[in-house]
């Protein structure tokens, strides 16, 4: 998977999952702030995206990633 279809996917999925608009989904946004995330809601959110993209993820890993630019990296390495 090329890293833009991957990025794409990614926003779709995270946009209709937490419903929000795909468009407040940029690259330097932060993840928790725009997708409205608590802890609870943290973890849902990584369960999305290993079962979508085929990544394991530890808690301990997904603390630097703060913005989608960083997630979007961090998924594309991994796959």
């Amino acid at each position: 998977m090329e890293k833009q279809e991957l990025i794409e996917k990614i926003n779709q999925v995270l946009a209709e999952e937490f419903e929000v608009e795909q468009s407040v989904i940029t690259p330097d946004a932060d993840i928790r702030e725009t997708l409205s995330l608590d802890s609870l809601s943290l973890v849902d959110m990584v369960a999305l995206i290993e079962e979508q993209f085929g990544v394991k993820i530890k808690g301990t890993e997904l603390s630097s990633v703060k913005t989608f630019g960083l997630l979007y990296d961090f998924v594309f390495e991994r796959m």
